[in-house]
């Protein structure tokens, strides 16, 4: 029984040996790859660890698979020194999931193609860069891409319906920008899971897309934009909508006759021209926290009791014909 017991504790160890091993190895085209962006970017500070004579695996802003010692991960955070444009070079991390650049004011041009030979990705963040040109529609041919963050940067031209075709898609943030056109109306129709769809402050036109109400998501944000028409099919009451911004758009639909999800902590349609009335039920969601209809053309009664008293004056000003507390007009 000792015999066996140290057997077994001799290979945790030998795999915990063999893990941190393959951890602290360096691969010879990842290495290269890293000090080619490196160069690319003109021998920052920020990357005074990249060494020619140490393991990239032990690099600042590099994780490694601790399995394979290959370079799984690339994050540079927070520096304002930074300059240039994304280098090709990064086509090099053959084995790349997670790639994250954020808040790099220095950083312009382009997303370069070279984007789209890293066949395994499944996080790309650009954001907070002066990174312009279009989204590029080449994004599509990220096939295991599941969360996508190009927000706060200086990007233009349409969503790409291209990352309709994303299985694995569920997260796309473009939210500042100055994108243009109509919002793909397959987007997110394979999403696996909820979806979080972020288009805030953007410039974008047309509709909400029917097809969004097959769309199971738990956040969606497209306030500060110039959509029209018809949002209503976003509501239900089983969906898992928890934040839902619809606000200063032109959006115009009977709230009557809507249905809130159970779930919602945050619902802001604020600034259209929605009209009927606020639906009762918005006095029992328990989870509601924040509740905003003002500036639109909304008649009838404000709900009272529940959970109601959350909720002051400017959660309902400026409607054609409200009344009730806690607007100054009473109802007749």
């Amino acid at each position: 029984m000792k015999t066996a017991m140290r057997v077994r504790a001799f290979l945790v160890l030998l795999a915990a040996a063999s893990a941190a091993a393959a951890a602290s190895r360096c691969h010879s085209g990842d290495k290269a790859a890293l000090l080619a962006i490196k160069a690319a970017l003109g021998n920052p500070y920020h990357f005074a660890s990249w060494t020619p004579d140490s393991p990239c695996c032990d690099w600042y802003d590099v994780d490694c698979d601790a399995s394979t010692g290959r370079v799984v991960g690339l994050s540079v955070f927070q520096d304002a020194n930074l300059t240039g444009t994304i280098p090709d070079a990064v086509a090099g991390l053959a084995h790349l999931q997670s790639l994250r650049l954020h808040h790099l004011p220095g950083i312009s041009g382009p997303i370069p193609p070279a984007v789209a030979r890293l066949s395994n990705l499944s996080f790309l963040t650009i954001s907070w860069t002066a990174v312009s040109g279009p989204v590029p529609p080449f994004l599509g041919a990220l096939a295991r891409l599941s969360q996508l963050d190009l927000s706060f940067n200086s990007l233009t031209g349409a969503v790409p319906a291209s990352l309709a075709a994303l299985p694995s898609l569920y997260s796309v943030d473009l939210s500042r920008n100055r994108l243009t056109g109509a919002i793909p109306p397959l987007l997110f129709s394979k999403a696996p899971q909820v979806a979080y769809l972020r288009l805030s402050h953007n410039n974008l036109t047309g509709g909400v897309p029917a097809e969004f109400s097959a769309v199971a998501f738990a956040q969606i944000d497209l306030s500060r934009n110039g959509l029209t028409g018809d949002a209503s099919g976003l509501f239900g009451r089983a969906k898992p909508v928890q934040q839902m911004d619809l606000s200063r758009n032109d959006l115009s639909f009977n709230l009557s006759g809507v249905e809130l999800p159970e779930q919602l902590i945050l619902l802001d349609v604020s600034h259209n021209a929605i009209y009927g009335s606020v639906p009762a039920q918005v006095a029992n969601l328990s989870d509601l926290q924040f509740f905003n209809v003002s500036y639109n053309r909304l008649c009838g009664a404000v709900p009272t009791g529940g959970h109601m008293g959350r909720f002051d004056l400017f959660s309902f000003q400026h409607n054609k014909c409200l009344c009730g507390t806690p607007l100054a007009n009473p109802c007749n």
